[in-house]
């Protein structure tokens, strides 16, 4: 029940970076209400634990992705300078 829950809340980005903040949990008693959630801390406990690592390993994605363009950055182009003679 704890995963059904989770794929139906929203997802909160941050909006000039990019990086994901987890889950929007404004709904969450709606969710309860609605799909008759009886034992709520222990879901809830689950929904958070679960949300941690998808928060964790989407933070390690965007920083293996961060430094993998850095080394980009760092080889650069070849650096061409023209000889004009005239």
């Amino acid at each position: 029940m704890a995963f059904f829950i989770f794929d139906l809340m929203t997802d909160n980005w941050e909006g000039s970076t990019g990086f994901y903040m987890g889950k929007n949990w404004s709904n969450i008693g709606f969710l309860f209400d609605t799909y008759g959630v009886e034992d709520r801390p222990t879901v809830v406990y689950f929904l958070k634990s679960y949300e941690i690592l998808l928060v964790n390993q989407k933070a390690e994605d965007a920083e293996r992705k961060r430094k993998i363009e850095e080394r980009k950055a760092q080889r650069g182009g070849k650096n061409y300078t023209h000889n004009v003679q005239g």
